[in-house]
């Protein structure tokens, strides 16, 4: 397939936009500034981001990412990622003398507000997302005793409320638009008196990026989804590509998991990138493609972008000298090596 050239009528149609989002891009970069300002090691909850790439990269600058906050040492700094954590995360940090940095994306953030307002006024909430999610356990973790999950249409039938009247949905904000929103139909048939949010709480980003592969869907033969099998929007691109059309469409972290033999009888081949995915991964499989007769590149261009979020305002403090006090407020017991981790 090396000989082909990009005159043979094979194309390819990019997705605009696609890749990093404001809340990504806010929270790598709060990674490379914590790292910058503070040193090594800086403990990161969870990945900071769903995407190898990423998390492989931080990692050689001095990220340590663990799971449960119990693993940081006393004294040190430990950021919590972009999918948000529950309340109890915040005060298993303090009881563990640590800085934090919260690095919550403030989309996500905003949906924790609205769970906490709605539990306040006695809703009982339908949080739609899917089971085991960072950002799902984060937002139930804000009101557990008003909050239950619905995972997709098939689980309303199970759904019990107190009062049908007082009863509002939420959701994750990485999913698809068009699952969720066939989620919700159902949920008003079943209580009419459904309150839905104030605004939509699927991010900007992720309908923008599900609406180019839509575009793109209907022409091409094949579509080239970049990202992670954790990323929960990476996943739904590809969903939504076989549901606008493609005839297959295929989930990759890096271009060398591309099979040629996907390209037997395309013509046409779509390219897009989850929310979490640095540019340079999709410019890696551009060039795949090139070099196998797919150069004419073609943009799917579905709206623009320009939102941008401030950095989290704990990097304005000296943090470093905050982790050793809160250790020296309790005579240091427990205190570990806390300069290497």
């Amino acid at each position: 397939m090396g000989g082909m050239t990009a005159s043979s009528g094979r194309r390819v149609l990019l997705a605009a936009p696609r890749g990093y989002c404001a809340g990504v891009d806010r929270a790598v970069i709060a990674v490379e500034k914590a790292l910058e300002q503070y040193g090594a090691p800086i403990y990161v909850r969870h990945e900071i981001v769903h995407n190898k790439y990423v998390v492989q990269t931080l990692e050689k600058k001095g990220a340590v990412f663990v799971e449960r906050t119990e693993e940081v040492p006393p004294g040190n700094i430990v950021m919590f990622s972009a999918h948000g954590v529950a309340p109890v995360v915040h005060e298993e940090a303090r009881q563990g003398r640590l800085a934090t940095i919260d690095a919550t994306c403030p989309l996500v953030t905003k949906v924790h507000k609205e769970a906490v307002r709605y539990a306040g006024d006695d809703y009982d909430i339908l949080l739609i997302g899917h089971e085991g999610h960072e950002e799902v356990i984060g937002t139930s973790g804000e009101a557990p005793d008003h909050i239950q999950l619905v995972d997709g249409p098939e689980d309303v039938a199970k759904v019990e409320v107190r009062d049908p009247s007082k009863v509002v949905w939420l959701s994750q904000t990485t999913l698809s638009v068009d699952e969720t929103m066939e989620t919700v139909d159902a949920l008003k048939t079943k209580f009419p008196g459904l309150v839905s949010p104030p605004s939509d709480d699927i991010c900007y980003a992720t309908q923008n990026r599900q609406l180019a592969v839509k575009q793109m869907g209907a022409e091409a033969e094949l579509v080239i989804v970049v990202g992670s099998r954790n990323s929960s929007n990476s996943k739904r691109l590809v969903e939504v590509a076989k549901l606008a059309g493609a005839r297959a469409a295929y989930l990759v972290d890096f271009a060398d998991e591309i099979d040629e033999a996907w390209l037997e009888g395309v013509t046409t081949v779509g390219v897009t990138s989850g929310a979490s995915v640095p540019e340079v991964l999709v410019e890696q499989v551009l060039q795949w493609l090139t070099e196998r007769g797919y150069g004419d590149v073609e943009i799917v261009k579905a709206a623009e972008e320009s939102i941008t979020f401030s950095l989290p305002k704990e990097l304005r403090r000296d943090l470093r000298d905050e982790a050793t006090a809160l250790v020296a407020e309790r005579g240091g017991s427990g205190a570990r090596d806390t300069a290497a981790g």
